[in-house]
């Protein structure tokens, strides 16, 4: 199978008209679309170390979510003289890799593929809510939840082992009673171009918690600190971009490999990106 028809076969399982290519971030980013496919390796991003292990894994295609190119379009006009660029870019072609991006098709289909593989990994699609009482379409980016009673504590436990992480951002108190909780992976809690949404989410569907990627300290951190410091039973939780959306891709492969006609998929954890000392 060809690169190129790997691409059509993903767009195709998405249940989605193919978006223009001018009005999406999901293009081939390198490589030869008519390249045959050894074997596809699916990551939340193409870092160095990633495109290494793929190599490794004897794979010569590269579906990643996030950018290759440090961009949220992947625009190269800037780093075209850029050592580090040229170093990556070199990697890559020496080793015939592909690399193509599936954002926005992943995101906009029927069952979004990164929150798919969240509740795959948390096992919280059984307490998955309905939207009642919540108008604005973008309020419903993500997933809202009613999980059996836990502490913030709990919790953070519980991510720690599921996301392999040492350090969980949090504000609240660590003993608070959660039950209602909202999930807006990567730059969902950012509010996508509203910055009130995720405010407006977590009143009008009464949630005690919401569970964040990206974060600015002066919206949805800000609420939240005003409402626990007034007494409300409220808080967050951050996972950081990358370690709430990786399991997306991580179960990417199980959905995809039937449509491949026998080529393989296989996951490459991109990691958190950031150590603590």
């Amino acid at each position: 199978m060809k690169v190129r028809e790997v691409i059509e076969r993903v767009i195709e399982k998405t249940g989605l008209t193919p978006i223009p290519h001018e009005k999406t971030c999901d293009h081939l980013m390198i490589g030869d679309g008519e390249m045959e496919v050894t074997k596809v390796a699916s990551t939340f991003m193409a870092t160095v170390d990633v495109i290494k292990e793929a190599i490794e894994a004897g794979a010569n295609m590269i579906i990643t979510h996030e950018p290759t190119w440090f961009t949220g379009k992947d625009d190269t006009g800037w780093v075209e003289e850029d050592e580090i660029y040229l170093e990556k870019r070199k990697l890559i072609e020496e080793n015939h890799i592909a690399i193509w991006r599936f954002h926005d098709h992943m995101h906009m289909c029927s069952e979004d593929g990164i929150y798919r593989g969240f509740e795959k990994e948390t096992g919280w699609g059984q307490y998955r809510i309905p939207y009642q009482g919540v108008d604005d379409p973008l309020c419903k980016f993500g997933g809202c939840y009613e999980i059996p009673p836990a502490s913030l504590r709990e919790l953070c436990e519980f991510f720690k082992e599921k996301m392999e992480m040492d350090v969980i951002q949090i504000i609240g108190d660590p003993e608070m009673a959660v039950r209602r909780i909202g999930v807006l992976v990567g730059g969902g809690s950012l509010g996508l171009g509203t910055e009130e949404m995720p405010m407006i989410l977590m009143r009008q569907m009464n949630l005690d918690l919401v569970i964040c990627g990206d974060i600015t300290e002066w919206t949805l951190p800000a609420y939240i600190r005003d409402a626990m410091q007034l007494g409300f039973n409220k808080g967050m939780l951050v996972l950081g971009h990358e370690r709430s959306e990786e399991p997306g891709m991580k179960y990417l492969g199980e959905w995809l490999e039937p449509a491949l006609d026998g080529t393989k998929v296989v996951f490459i954890d991109a990691k958190e990106p950031f150590e603590y000392l």
